[in-house]
């Protein structure tokens, strides 16, 4: 394809409307619509996963849009009654879909690139860590709106009406929505609550929707390549439909997205930790001494080697033989739902927990205390306000030797927060030293072990 041929595609040809379509609803959704994406470590324009997993998520809408818009493309020779004209001419029929499905996937891709930008710009000045891993996830999020595109493109010539638009861009709605929330979905055995949650399956990777639950989580290989030819097989069918002009070569025409979704689930994985698996790369420790954050974090690990090694000391003058002896960025990603894993020796912490996101200097060394005594029981992916931050502000005052509010206290919940916690703190400060630390290591070994209420054992309570 020419210059001047894609100029002049370009000017009859509703691509240009597609990609400004997509590149200023997309803008519009992040900027616009406050949500998840602006918030903590996995905000859209904090690393460049994120950037990759957010944008990619955008599909849900993205997607359906391209198909729509690229039915819309294919009905333009029956609109101008030029298709009997066409047919006539001794160009390739296949000549003229290259043109058409071409100048629509050149727009379609330059406007998702140019919204990859418009993050990638922010993520170079928020984090130090750069790495090429999130590209494939990116660069299949194109091929979805170009897959999209062209099975849109294909369907409208197949069919050449003008409810075939909306109801292609409905159907791909509606299979976005039933891959996210019932037929991708499985139920997962209940947690230590009692209550079930659901998981992804391999089915909820044939849509173009994503799940953003941890900094440190990416796609895997295998779901890139099986997307890679479920896309690459819809494709084909989309242009096969543009150049068919008999209902037998429609008909053998959707073999290659038949046989791409085979294909996909022999290659897709089936357990939901191969799906979405941990950056190896990223997650690889870097440590002060006992204080340790991983690789995407090691410009934090100055700011918190101090605090980290002042909070190893409290707790050991504290909690004697019983105390941790290291601190760790916690790197187990845990399916939603699930009861937390912590540990007795070491003090794992997560930079998007609401304590440690907002402590500062000094603040970091109760933060940190508060992480070791009570590290908190809400089911992952939850949230939860009772009584983990009651023994939590309990246990660091008594640590500290006076009762505080922690950092990230909600300025609502303060007066509720002192009211519950300092009777017991001022109860447990009154016994002798050997039941104070008797209720304490009790009320760790139901904080560590999320078998039972740690702030009810903190009170004296038996341990359920």
């Amino acid at each position: 394809m020419n210059v001047r041929v894609l100029r002049i595609e370009l000017r009859r040809s509703v691509a240009p409307w597609a990609g400004a379509v997509v590149l200023t609803s997309a803008l519009a959704f992040l900027y616009l619509i406050p949500g998840e994406w602006w918030q903590g470590a996995t905000a859209w324009t904090a690393q460049w996963t994120s950037l990759a997993m957010w944008t990619r998520s955008l599909q849900f809408y993205l997607w359906p849009m391209a198909v729509g818009l690229g039915a819309l493309q294919g009905l333009r020779d029956h609109r101008s009654k030029m298709s009997e004209l066409l047919t006539s001419t001794p160009r390739p029929a296949w000549h003229r879909a290259t043109m058409l499905a071409g100048t629509t996937a050149i727009t379609l891709v330059s406007a998702f690139a140019l919204l990859v930008l418009v993050g990638a710009v922010q993520v170079f000045a928020n984090t130090e860590y750069t790495h090429l891993g999130w590209l494939p996830i990116s660069l299949v999020a194109a091929l979805f709106l170009v897959a999209g595109a062209m099975l849109g493109m294909g369907a409208g010539r197949a069919l050449p009406y003008a409810l075939t638009p909306p109801l292609l861009t409905m159907g791909a709605l509606a299979f976005t929505a039933l891959m996210h929330m019932s037929l991708g979905r499985t139920e997962t055995a209940p947690n230590s609550m009692g209550i079930t949650s659901t998981e992804p399956n391999q089915l909820s990777l044939l849509s173009p929707e994503t799940e953003i639950r941890d900094v440190l989580e990416t796609l895997s290989a295998s779901v890139h390549a099986g997307q890679t030819i479920w896309l690459l097989g819809m494709a084909a069918t989309g242009f096969a439909l543009l150049v068919a002009a008999t209902l037998r070569a429609r008909m053998i025409a959707l073999t290659p997205v038949v046989a791409g979704a085979v294909i996909a689930l022999l290659v897709l994985p089936t357990d939901p930790r191969r799906m979405y698996v941990v950056d190896e790369a990223a997650a690889e420790l870097v440590c002060d001494g006992p204080v340790c954050v991983t690789e995407m974090y090691e410009g934090h690990l100055a700011d918190l080697a101090g605090p980290g090694k002042e909070a190893l000391r409290l707790l050991r003058g504290a909690l004697g033989s019983q105390a941790p002896v290291s601190v760790r960025e916690n790197t187990t990603v845990l399916p939603e739902g699930s009861t937390p894993q912590w540990s007795r020796e070491t003090v794992l912490f997560d930079f998007d927990d609401d304590i440690i996101a907002a402590a500062k200097g000094k603040q970091l060394t109760r933060a940190l205390v508060a992480e070791a005594m009570v590290p908190g029981c809400t089911p992952v992916g939850w949230s939860g306000f009772g009584g983990d931050e009651y023994a939590q502000t309990v246990a660091v005052g008594w640590v500290f030797g006076d009762l505080s509010m922690l950092p990230g206290t909600p300025a609502n919940m303060r007066r509720e927060v002192d009211a519950e916690s300092r009777p017991v703190w001022k109860e447990l400060k009154a016994l002798p030293r050997a039941e104070q630390l008797s209720r304490i290591n009790a009320m760790r070994a139901a904080a560590l072990s999320c078998e039972g209420d740690a702030f009810d054992v903190l009170k004296g309570g038996a341990p359920r």
